[in-house]
């Protein structure tokens, strides 16, 4: 029960945080954001969840997507080596480098802080 209460305060999280980025980036999808805040908390906090679990898929699909195409093996659990990255792989782009890893910091200092406060509600 605890483990799915951190799921979906991760997922809500994670979805009002890409609910933030679009409206900066988007005019429409600002006005759409702000229309939706005038629904109820467990209205909003649904619609971040689920949009939370669809970026949360498109992250895994994209990085593991990008592990195939260079040739490490994205899941550690899978049996089999990976492998390094051949002289003729192109290289990725330092600042979309730079910009996964921070997005990576803050995705796990996210889910940390969502553990901690389980961990403080279980007391």
């Amino acid at each position: 029960m605890v483990t799915e209460f951190l799921k979906k305060g991760f997922h809500v999280t994670l979805g009002a945080t890409t609910s933030v980025v679009e409206s900066l980036q988007d005019s429409q999808k600002r006005e759409e954001n702000i229309s939706q805040l005038n629904l109820g908390f467990d209205q909003l906090s649904q619609i971040w969840a689920d949009k939370g679990e669809i970026t949360e898929t498109e992250a895994r699909k994209m990085i593991d997507s990008m592990a195939t195409q260079y040739g490490v093996n994205a899941n550690p659990m899978s049996s089999g080596s990976s492998t390094a990255p051949s002289a003729t792989s192109p290289s990725i782009d330092p600042s979309l480098q730079q910009e996964l890893k921070t997005l990576t910091n803050q995705l796990a200092n996210i889910r940390l802080e969502l553990t901690q406060m389980g961990n403080q509600d279980d007391t």
